[in-house]
């Protein structure tokens, strides 16, 4: 499999209590990517930071990730996050959020099996992504976070549409039970995951840290509870859990266009098994502080 993971890229600056502020390399998409890597499946960032000290520290840490980048530098600042912690070590953050698609032309590379998005070009670049997803469809499994971050959110309703339009091009779809109540208040989180796998993807998962995950296929439901480990932070584990996943779902051949079959065809005892694995590697990262997911030799 070699992943193409589209998304910003950026500095968390996390700050608990009276300790100093920590920095971390940041951002949903490249965590995803990031992820990925560590756990055997390294390819390409397409992303953007400034040409400034934040950004050489994102270069620095994607090639020692063995993550290739499509984009990089451009004349805007590296977007900060600045995120305070709370005593479970979930992060509220404020971000000076700016995106731009860099130029890659008309389509996406089409040696690519999967292309993941999410997070904030989907909310400030939906024109430009959506005819991208349509097209790698031919060649790609699509895989979609919304990641909200309702503080830059300017209309409910539109964010809604939007959602449902990637939701709708997409194979696998993983999301926080947070952002499905912010999406849809008025009903559970449950009915809302079936609702989305009724638009057409093959598997919808929602997590909801320490309260486990659950997700829904086509032959049924399937819940699973988070493991039992010391909390440091939440930053970054539910993007480790979709890396997870969808290395589950590659090894096990239902990933790529042409294996889309199979992953409709999903059991409900393999759901089980990737949800279990996705849990395992999430269960690391929160171990530890900022987005450090884990690497293959790290999981059982």
């Amino acid at each position: 499999m070699n992943p193409t993971v589209i998304g910003e890229a950026l500095v968390d600056v996390l700050a608990s209590g009276i300790a100093p502020a920590q920095e971390f390399v940041g951002g949903s998409p490249l965590n995803v990517a990031v992820s990925l890597s560590r756990l055997g499946y390294p390819g390409t960032l397409i992303s953007r930071w400034g040409d400034d000290e934040h950004g050489a520290k994102i270069e620095s840490y994607l090639a020692a990730n063995q993550v290739k980048v499509l984009g990089g530098r451009d004349e805007e600042p590296t977007v900060i996050a600045h995120g305070i912690l709370d005593p479970a070590g979930g992060a509220a953050f404020a971000f000076n959020a700016y995106w731009k698609l860099p130029h890659i032309g008309a389509a996406l590379p089409e040696d690519s099996e999967l292309v993941h998005t999410g997070s904030i070009a989907t909310l400030f670049g939906p024109d430009e992504l959506l005819p991208l997803l349509q097209k790698a469809r031919a060649h790609a499994t699509i895989s979609y976070d919304p990641n909200l971050r309702p503080s830059l959110v300017t209309s409910h309703a539109q964010t809604v549409a939007h959602v449902e339009q990637f939701v709708s091009h997409s194979d696998v779809v993983r999301v926080s039970g947070i952002d499905l109540r912010w999406l849809y208040p008025m009903r559970s989180v449950q009915d809302s995951a079936r609702a989305w796998l009724d638009m057409g993807p093959g598997i919808v998962v929602t997590s909801s840290g320490s309260r486990g995950c659950w997700g829904v296929v086509r032959a049924g439901d399937a819940e699973h509870a988070s493991p039992v480990v010391e909390v440091v932070d939440t930053v970054g584990a539910g993007d480790t859990f979709t890396a997870a996943l969808l290395c589950w779902l590659a090894e096990h051949q239902m990933l790529g266009a042409e294996n889309r079959q199979a992953l409709h065809e999903l059991s409900v005892p393999e759901l089980r098994q990737a949800l279990d694995f996705a849990s395992q590697a999430a269960a690391v990262t929160v171990s530890r502080a900022g987005a450090n997911p884990p690497h293959r030799t790290e999981l059982a």
